[in-house]
């Protein structure tokens, strides 16, 4: 029986966090200069095990979760990550299991990942500039490495590979076409996301967010476009097919068109902290619980208890003066 929080919503998807590190050091998300090398990263005892995250994901399946997203940090640094993999794949009841990753270390864990049971692939993709990509991401790694990462994914037999692409007024917006015209060249779903205030790291301003109506009237100009409405009413995102019949493209309007009223997520850290919003300011330890001997029903009691009181809809809020609220971090409970 689904478990209802206090909006009639019910707990349909979970997203887990693997770790809180990543490679790359983008603005909107872990900037260097607030999460640089001397930052308390979570070590390895303080994050959840494989067989830690598979019983906490079997206990939310058999509560209503019928979708897995792993997420970090950038979650193909967890070594052995095929192996978490194949053990959530075989949990029963699980219908779908996706992961986000930045792209930099996919070529080589495309084919182990599908062949342990991975279903779908969201790679983060903000520009196709190098030189952009190299400021944007903080990072060694070049574009090219990403690229080759999307390649492999599609050579392992990935299908419909999503781009995520956050946009930034006065940063990348002049990327909207190219990346538009890349994703349907390549057969790929193209999702924009406005910048959000999540955490409260980025330096977040109104002024910098790029609207879904202007993401949109730019791409429609170029390539005539059609509304339509995902099968889920709950999902995230807005989705146009391109009239021409080349693919469609999503955007995710979480400042300017609130979708709280439809969400159905939950959210587990690295640490295994269960968060009921992505900008939530505390999280419900399960970690202590699960490691002191508590049991499935009563692990199981504990997070439903939890999500029957959640009424989150920040979102929905932000006007009200919730952006001066300290909020987690996304790199931590994934975005």
């Amino acid at each position: 029986m689904a478990v209802l929080d206090l909006l009639n919503r019910p707990m349909k998807a979970l997203r887990v966090s693997v770790t809180d590190r990543c490679n790359f050091r983008c603005p909107y998300c872990m900037p260097r200069d607030k999460f640089g090398a001397a930052f308390p990263f979570l070590e390895k005892k303080e994050i959840l095990s494989f067989e830690e995250i598979t019983r906490l994901v079997g206990i939310f399946v058999g509560m209503g979760v019928e979708k897995v997203r792993l997420t970090g940090g950038e979650p193909l640094l967890r070594q052995d990550l095929p192996a978490l993999v194949a053990q959530l794949a075989r949990v029963p009841g699980l219908r779908e299991l996706a992961l986000t990753t930045n792209g930099s270390l996919l070529g080589p864990l495309a084919r182990p990942l599908r062949e342990a049971g991975l279903h779908r692939l969201t790679v983060s993709l903000d520009t196709l500039d190098p030189e952009r990509f190299k400021t944007l991401a903080d990072t060694p790694v070049t574009l090219d490495r990403v690229l080759e990462g999307l390649e492999a994914a599609r050579a392992a037999g990935f299908t419909g590979l999503k781009l995520n692409c956050v946009l930034k007024r006065g940063v990348n917006e002049d990327d909207i076409l190219p990346l538009a015209e890349f994703a349907r060249n390549e057969g790929h779903v193209l999702r924009f996301i406005e910048y959000m205030d999540v955490g409260t790291g980025n330096g977040w301003r109104l002024e910098q967010v790029v609207p879904a109506r202007e993401i949109i009237a730019r791409l429609g100009a170029r390539w005539p476009l059609a509304r339509y409405h995902a099968e889920a009413p709950n999902c995230v995102a807005q989705h146009w097919r391109y009239q021409d019949g080349r693919g469609e493209v999503g955007v995710i309007a979480s400042v300017t068109e609130p979708f709280c009223a439809g969400c159905d997520r939950a959210r587990l850290s690295a640490e295994g902290s269960l968060y009921t919003c992505l900008f939530a300011e505390e999280g419900l330890d399960l970690k202590t619980f699960l490691r002191s001997g508590g049991s499935d029903r009563d692990l199981a009691a504990l997070v439903g208890s939890a999500w029957k009181r959640r009424e989150d809809r920040y979102s929905e809020r932000r006007t009200e003066g919730t952006a001066s609220l300290r909020r987690i971090e996304m790199f931590h409970i994934g975005g």
